[in-house]
């Protein structure tokens, strides 16, 4: 039986290994186009799916199109000449009238001046000169934006809570409160976001200015759906500081704050910032809630009572209709989202289980 669990344990630490694996590789192979096409120009690049007229392309280059708009119309002399009897009269008076001058070809053909996109004369030049442009300056400045405002609310908040139920509010109210918390934790994300559409979003509208979607709401929704967690993780770091440090200062006159300050927190200090870092990797991958209250349009806010996007965002809105290049931009942005929510992750276990 033991051989058989230690089995088990096995398969299992590798199946979570060969997923993490699987994960980073669809995303690299995925995204490899766009890495290939913008490189890391796509991280400062604030544009999204704008096509731009490329300059410089060699006069030898293979055109894109199969047939030009030049070679789409032929020319006047091509087309069967109809008796009229105008034209014969007028030849046969020596007047310099033309077929030219009968059929305004000028007009119904272009030339090089209208088809002018630094290649003219070439076919398919109008269709090789343009490219489409994607960056991910946008999303990744609105994620990071709306997770600071997350945070910055968020961490004296959960701190405050987490003292009063461990240290100050007795067991027939911490009880309640805690259950309420973990009942917080446990509402999902799109409820949030409706609630925060009609309700929320238009009060701090109203208080703030703005509109009722802007990053300075999204930030805000985003703190009270973190509330729960890292106060529940930060409750659990200050419950084990032992009992006797803080019999011990109280008995030497130290008063409640000093306690707090001088042996609980010291004491505490990897398990609360591994709380705040966990908290800070799930509001940067939050995606329901933030898409309803953001406002998900790619221009940068200068106020935090603009409208922006975010990555998730961005991901939930375009993935059903994107493809090609676009497919391949939206995957390398999964790939930065992932990178930096790993290394966020990854810096919470290493506190968490650095704590002595």
């Amino acid at each position: 039986m033991e051989k058989v669990f230690k089995t088990f344990a096995q398969l299992s630490a590798s199946f979570v290994f060969v997923v993490l694996v699987a994960t980073v590789a669809v995303l690299y192979i995925t995204a490899k186009p766009a890495i290939e096409e913008f490189g890391a120009h796509f991280i400062i690049e604030p544009r999204w799916g704008v096509d731009v007229i490329q300059k410089n392309i060699p006069a030898n280059a293979p055109p894109t199109t199969s047939t030009s708009t030049r070679d789409s119309i032929k020319p006047a002399s091509s087309a069967p000449v109809v008796n009229t009897g105008v034209a014969d009269e007028a030849l046969d008076d020596g007047d310099d009238m033309s077929i030219d001058d009968e059929f305004d070809t000028d007009e119904s053909i272009p030339t090089d001046d209208d088809m002018d996109t630094g290649q003219s004369g070439l076919p398919g030049s109008a269709d090789r000169n343009i490219k489409t442009i994607y960056g991910g300056a946008v999303p990744i400045v609105g994620t990071i934006f709306s997770t600071l405002i997350a945070m910055l609310f968020s961490i004296p908040v959960s701190m405050g809570i987490a003292v009063f139920l461990s240290e100050i509010a007795s067991q027939q109210i911490a009880r309640p409160i805690g259950i309420a918390i973990e009942l917080l934790a446990a509402i999902p994300s799109i409820i949030y976001g409706m609630w925060a559409l009609f309700y929320f979003g238009p009060f701090i509208a109203s208080v703030f200015g703005g509109h009722s979607v802007s990053l300075l709401i999204a930030g805000l929704v985003l703190a009270v759906m973190v509330i729960p967690f890292m106060t529940a993780l930060s409750r659990d770091a200050i419950n084990t500081t032992p009992n006797v440090l803080k019999e011990s200062a109280y008995a030497m006159g130290a008063t409640k704050f000093e306690v707090l300050k001088d042996i609980i927190f010291p004491y505490a200090k990897a398990g609360i910032i591994g709380s705040i870092i966990v908290s800070l990797g799930r509001a940067m991958g939050e995606t329901m809630a933030v898409a309803f209250v953001i406002g998900g349009i790619f221009q940068f806010a200068h106020k935090v009572t603009d409208a922006t996007t975010s990555i998730p965002v961005v991901l939930a809105n375009n993935f059903s209709e994107s493809s090609g290049m676009s497919m391949h931009a939206l995957f390398y942005l999964s790939l930065i989202l992932f990178i930096v929510s790993f290394i966020t992750i990854f810096f919470a276990k290493y506190f968490l289980m650095s704590k002595r």
